[in-house]
């Protein structure tokens, strides 16, 4: 049996929320210290070895569903490309840095490492 498109990415989806739920078990832990939590938080900013951290993969997903999106807008005027293009922007610029920032804050040697 063949799966539809949408299938395969409600699939997909579904396991990156499992795997997200497993980060958020981890970080509720009682024994979580500040240098281990500086290093989830770069874990999921950084992208320093492939596949890379979970920001570096989320905004050029969006941005290639920006892309497809103004291939296929009716009227061509952005409606659906730019906000997913901001989003890609707002992940890659803000959520990104601020958990760098966050990490560094909790262990500022975790960097040197």
């Amino acid at each position: 049996m063949t799966r539809t498109r949408l299938e395969r990415v409600r699939t997909s989806a579904g396991i990156a929320a499992l795997a997200l739920q497993q980060i958020q078990d981890d970080l509720t832990a009682d024994d979580i210290d500040k240098g281990e939590l500086a290093g989830i938080l770069r874990e999921l900013s950084e992208d320093t070895d492939p596949p890379g951290g979970l920001m570096a993969s989320l905004a050029p997903l969006l941005t290639v569903a920006a892309k497809r999106a103004g291939q296929i807008e009716p009227d061509r005027d952005g409606d659906a490309s730019c906000p997913l293009h901001e989003a890609a922007a707002l992940i890659t610029d803000n959520a990104g840095m601020r958990l760098i920032w966050a990490a560094r804050a909790l262990d500022p040697q975790g960097d040197l490492v």
